[in-house]
């Protein structure tokens, strides 16, 4: 979804606001976080944030949907240059672990704040969200035509399943302040356990 700003691009400034809001949201808390201090992070002026943004809401739906883009293309990318479904599952996997390494203040933002706001809880079509599943839902059905997954799986069902598992622990993860799980640990366990439920009888190891 496309979204305002000021004529003449300022693509950089927006990206250092939306940037900004992620250290604040992470660092305060969305209900806590003012646009100002978001404004004094970012080096903008408080009226430069209602440019490109409608309010503190506006700002955090965009946020999520800009950033999960980006997590969605990369992911496609990596996924794509895998080998066989397993391969890619392990991919997927890793990649979603590694980001509470790589994105640490973007995914504590998702997994806390982000389910604290009522106008994306109930409003907000989570499109990106969509897409990050569909890149499950492909490795699924992919798995199934080569013979490695069970043919009567339930992509929907089982996709849903390998995000939940994801989440839960993601979720964990930050709460407890990155002491309870090793993300390269996790994402192995969670591999494993999925790979072995997947897989067909008799099918490729």
């Amino acid at each position: 979804m496309a979204r305002r700003g000021p004529q003449g691009g300022g693509a950089a400034k927006r990206e250092r606001i939306l940037r900004a809001a992620i250290r604040i949201f992470s660092q305060k808390g969305y209900f806590n976080s003012r646009i100002s201090e978001i404004a004094r992070e970012a080096g903008v002026a408080d009226g430069t944030i209602y440019l490109y943004f409608k309010n503190k809401d506006d700002l955090l739906i965009s946020l999520f949907e800009e950033k999960m883009g980006e997590v969605v293309a990369d992911v496609r990318a990596r996924v794509e240059a895998g080998g066989d479904a397993l391969s890619r599952l392990k991919i997927f996997i890793e990649n979603h672990m590694s980001l509470l390494i790589r994105e640490a203040g973007l995914i504590e933002v998702i997994q806390v704040e982000l389910r604290q706001s009522n106008k994306f809880m109930k409003e907000y079509i989570p499109v990106r969200f969509l897409e990050y599943l569909d890149v499950i839902s492909g490795i699924l059905e992919a798995g199934k035509r080569e013979g490695i997954f069970r043919h009567d799986l339930n992509v929907t069902m089982a996709r849903r399943a390998i995000f939940g598992a994801l989440d839960e622990i993601s979720l964990a993860y930050v709460l407890s302040r990155k002491r309870k799980y090793d993300p390269d640990a996790a994402s192995a366990e969670i591999f494993r356990i999925f790979a072995e439920g997947l897989k067909r009888e008799g099918g490729k190891e």
